[in-house]
């Protein structure tokens, strides 16, 4: 076995083709979109790279690629609300051998360690955490969601048996979007919604820099004061926007208001991976006639919760249910456009969090563990702490 540092195109295009062979006839794993990979280690597409450094290596045997992995730093990250500076790894795919998998981990920890890091996430995106973070431990049967990852089941044993540990988990909770909500969410919006100076309302694509704006206020107050999640610039989120306009449904991303300032929002969007599995990773003219044709005719039938926030001053008002039942309005009685709702990302750290789940309904349908592994093997682990 051999390791090599991506550097030519030729190696770029292995790195983001080797998963074909790998997952050939695993009937629920969906490829990614080869352009969204690509674009991760691009800096002309990834800000990141403008606070931040990575590599990659493959992992060859006999001239076949067997396994791959990325390491990088975020100087925005690394030294927040951490005991010691840490890095990043992710994009690791392999064959199911330990020896491998070791070779790969030991080439991420080297290069971490010179870059003066003391500790490495994984696997973790070089960008923001909704995007391909954690290993999926639970719910093989079910398909990812669009740029989630998807992996074997024999990848916690390579990670733990290496020495990663659990550092949080992250739960996909599924429910039919027409069943009803808990009583207690119901309540919380019968009482707030008595206060005038609350006010609800859907996005619209005529308004979306508004939007955006509204987007990044109330996530910098909800979400930046999390471990690892660094405050979101205007230019990033102009650039999130400008990525999910393609498929926004405007009648499924709903924000809150008090006295015309926002203070909350729902981001669902069409679950764009039941689209994309019918273009095999390739987004060009045949795989682009394909999307169209799919979105035209609606085959999506699923909704993906994506993100919830609520400004702290008002937390713990009902706010979170009211917002809820707002968004229930329209998708469950005005527009029953998507029987499935899937709500991702929900970090066994965030109890309040999974208490607003849990009332809003459904079952933890897939896990995802994301491990840290400190260089230091004395050094006595914490996991992330519960807020």
């Amino acid at each position: 076995m051999k390791l090599i540092e991506v550097k030519t195109k030729r190696d770029q295009q292995d790195f983001v083709e080797m998963v074909v062979d790998l997952y050939r006839g695993e009937k629920n794993w969906i490829r990614p979109l080869d352009k969204d990979v690509y674009a991760v280690f691009d800096p002309k597409q990834n800000k990141t790279f403008s606070f931040g450094k990575c590599t990659r290596w493959l992992l060859k045997q006999d001239g076949k690629t067997i396994g791959r992995i990325a390491a990088f730093v975020n100087d925005k990250t690394k030294n927040k609300d951490n005991d010691q500076p840490t890095g990043g790894t992710g994009f690791f795919e392999c064959i199911d051998n330990q020896e491998a998998a070791n070779m790969l981990f030991d080439a991420a920890k080297k290069w971490l360690e010179a870059e003066g890091m003391e500790a490495m996430d994984g696997p973790i995106n070089f960008g923001d955490r909704d995007k391909w973070w954690g290993l999926l431990v639970d719910g093989f049967d079910i398909e990812p969601n669009y740029q989630c990852n998807y992996q074997f089941p024999y990848y916690q044993a390579l990670f733990e048996n290496y020495g990663f540990q659990v550092y949080f988990k992250q739960f996909t909770f599924i429910r039919n979007t027409f069943d009803p909500f808990h009583p207690r969410i119901m309540q919380k919006a019968e009482i707030l919604n008595q206060d005038p100076n609350y006010s609800f309302e859907h996005l619209k694509l005529n308004r979306l820099e508004k939007y955006t704006e509204d987007f990044r206020q109330v996530y910098n107050v909800a979400w930046a004061n999390h471990d690892g999640v660094a405050e979101m610039s205007k230019e990033q989120s102009r650039a999130i926007m400008k990525q999910m306009k393609p498929i926004i449904d405007e009648k499924i991303i709903w924000f809150a208001y008090f006295k015309g300032n926002p203070v909350a929002f729902y981001l669902n969007l069409p679950e764009v991976n039941q689209i994309f599995k019918h273009v095999n990773g390739k987004l060009d003219m045949i795989g682009k006639l394909k999307f169209v044709w799919h979105k035209w005719r609606k085959t999506n039938k699923k909704m993906l919760g994506l993100v919830f926030g609520v400004a702290p001053a008002h937390q713990g008002k009902g706010l979170d249910g009211a917002l809820v039942m707002a968004t229930a309005q329209m998708v469950q009685k005005d527009y029953r456009r998507y029987p499935i709702l899937e709500m991702n990302w929900i970090g066994d750290f965030n109890r309040k969090m999974i208490l607003v789940v849990k009332q809003v309904g459904g079952e933890i349908g897939k896990t995802h563990h994301t491990y840290r592994y400190l260089f230091d093997r004395n050094k006595p682990f914490e996991r992330m702490p519960i807020k």
